[in-house]
């Protein structure tokens, strides 16, 4: 019991350190704050709210992982799914918005459930692991060098195979962009034809990292290689993309790199050495952030000038960073958990660490 409270407590502090540097800092205007909320925990399911709402919020339901749990959350703190992964071994769990399915290792059949935990298909024989986006349902082939679209009856529709192992996925727009191991990145529409191919090159070691599609699909944002590593920007002309803007990196990562647009799509935010590269597409110009840390989550749900990621200093180090475009740091706020958790829909926010959710809403006053 006293350690729960320790975590209730650890969170609280953080909240109200997070809420004096919004009222604080220079130049984000005055009136923006963040105001806590409500703190749920996993581990009894109880939550606290910790302000009255100016004015109600939408309800929905926000997915999450913690460690070894996972469900969702509506907007008052309350689970309707709150459990652990059940499986042996390396089980994992796939979630969106709509759905959520558990997998073995080597799955050969996968259930699909509601967010309420009804099943709404099994797929049969898939030899392949479950992955939800843009509304679709996907599977990645066993040896990651196939992708399959599934129907809502659980049927495939198409399997499109790759000559090496996916390293990167993304869709939206009826598009779905990959990256594979071997330098390549692929475009290909909803039936599975593909409609555009490109190898950045330009590296010693070819590789994608990490790639994202604009929401309508007129932008794919790139980053490949190592010695030397590349950020690129690709925009589309005609039925074609072709590349607008490539940056060289210093010293690189040999792993999958955090990347996704933001500011209302006018910017794109990526992992680079020391902290985060900020491209802001309408004049071209790319900024670097220094952040202590590994960014382990990075915020893609604001419309607004403000970034949020979380890195890791090791261990139980943690940071949740906030910054104000283009490129002023005006957070930097430190907490103790072994995993973490952020999400953003506009101006809510939800943030976790342990055994505890919290939420909190920004708002100028």
């Amino acid at each position: 019991m006293a350690k729960e409270k320790n975590k209730y407590w650890v969170v609280l502090v953080l909240s109200l350190f997070v809420l004096y540097v919004f009222i604080a800092a220079q130049p984000v205007p005055r009136e923006t704050i963040m105001v806590p909320r409500w703190i749920s925990s996993l581990e009894s399911d109880y939550s606290a709210d910790m302000a009255v709402e100016s004015q109600p919020i939408q309800d929905y339901l926000i997915p999450f992982k913690l460690g070894n749990r996972f469900g969702y959350v509506n907007t008052q703190g309350k689970f309707t799914i709150n459990q652990p992964v059940k499986g042996a071994g390396r089980a994992a769990v796939s979630l969106s918005d709509e759905r959520w399915a558990e997998y073995d290792a080597v799955p050969d059949t996968v259930t699909i459930r509601s967010t309420q935990g009804d099943a709404l298909m099994v797929i049969e024989h898939v030899r392949g692991y479950p992955l939800f986006l843009d509304g679709k349902i996907f599977l990645i082939g066993e040896e990651q060098t196939s992708l399959s679209l599934v129907n809502e009856s659980g049927e495939l529709l198409w399997t499109y195979d790759f000559a090496a192992p996916l390293t990167g996925i993304d869709a939206a727009s009826d598009l779905i962009l990959t990256g594979t191991l071997d330098g390549t990145v692929e475009l290909l529409d909803i039936s599975g034809r593909r409609v555009y191919f490109f190898e950045p090159g330009g590296s010693r070691l070819a590789v994608i990292l990490g790639c994202r599609i604009a929401k309508d699909g007129s932008r794919l944002a790139i980053v490949s290689g190592y010695d030397d590593q590349r950020f690129l920007l690709l925009e589309k002309f005609g039925d074609s993309y072709r590349v607008v803007y490539h940056e060289f990196l210093e010293d690189g990562f040999r792993r999958a790199v955090h990347i996704s647009f933001a500011g209302d799509n006018k910017w794109i935010v990526f992992e680079r050495q020391g902290g985060l590269g900020l491209y802001e597409i309408e004049t071209r110009r790319s900024i670097k952030v220094p952040l202590r840390g590994a960014i382990i989550a990075l915020d893609d749900g604001g419309n607004d000038s403000l970034i949020f990621a979380i890195s890791s200093l090791g261990g139980r180090s943690k940071i949740l960073a906030a910054l104000h475009l283009p490129g002023l740091l005006i957070l930097e706020a430190p907490f103790s958990s072994e995993t973490a958790f952020f999400s953003r829909r506009g101006s809510e926010i939800y943030v976790g660490g342990d055994m505890t959710l919290a939420s909190f809403k920004l708002e100028k006053r």
